[in-house]
C-alpha cells in the first residue's frame, strides 16, 4: 500500500492574499466548490486541468523565521528560464540567490521568495535542459 500528496500545506500570515500572489505564478484557481474570500483561515488552490497538485494556505500566528525545509521547483511551461524569473519578479518575487550556471552553462536555477518570505526555484524549461543535452 502507498500513499499520495492530496496537496501541499504553507503555513502563512494571510491566506487568502498568498493564495491570490501564487494564482497567477502557477495559473491556478480558486477551488470551485470552495471560492477562497479574505479573512479565511484557508484557502485552496487548485491546477484547473487537474494536472498539478492543490495547494492549500493556512493562516498561522506566528512568523516564518527560518530557511523552508520543504520548498517548490518550479519549471516554465512555456519559455524559459529567464523569461518567467523576470515575470515571477513582476509579480513580486523577491530574489534570494542566483545559481545559474552552477554546473557549467546553461544550467542551474534562481531561488525566490514570494510576499511572506517562502522560498521557491525557477529551473530550465525542458526544452532548455534537452536543448542544452542534444550534442551541437
Amino acid at each position: 500500500m502507498t500513499s499520495f500528496i492530496s496537496h501541499t500545506s504553507i503555513d502563512c500570515r494571510d491566506a487568502h492574499a498568498l493564495s491570490e500572489w501564487w494564482k497567477p505564478v502557477l495559473g491556478y484557481t480558486d477551488d470551485p466548490s470552495d471560492p477562497n474570500l479574505p479573512g479565511h483561515d484557508e484557502c485552496l488552490i487548485v491546477d484547473p486541468v487537474g494536472a498539478g497538485p492543490a495547494v492549500l494556505f493556512l493562516q498561522v500566528p506566528e512568523p516564518k523565521t527560518v530557511k523552508n525545509r520543504i520548498h517548490f521547483d518550479l519549471r516554465p511551461r512555456e519559455g524559459g528560464r529567464d523569461d518567467e524569473l523576470a515575470r515571477l519578479l513582476e509579480l513580486g518575487a523577491v530574489q534570494v540567490a542566483d545559481l545559474r550556471g552552477k554546473y557549467g552553462p546553461g544550467t542551474g536555477w534562481v531561488v525566490l521568495a514570494d510576499p511572506e518570505g517562502n522560498e521557491f526555484c525557477i529551473l530550465r524549461s525542458r526544452a532548455e535542459v534537452v536543448a542544452a543535452e542534444s550534442p551541437a
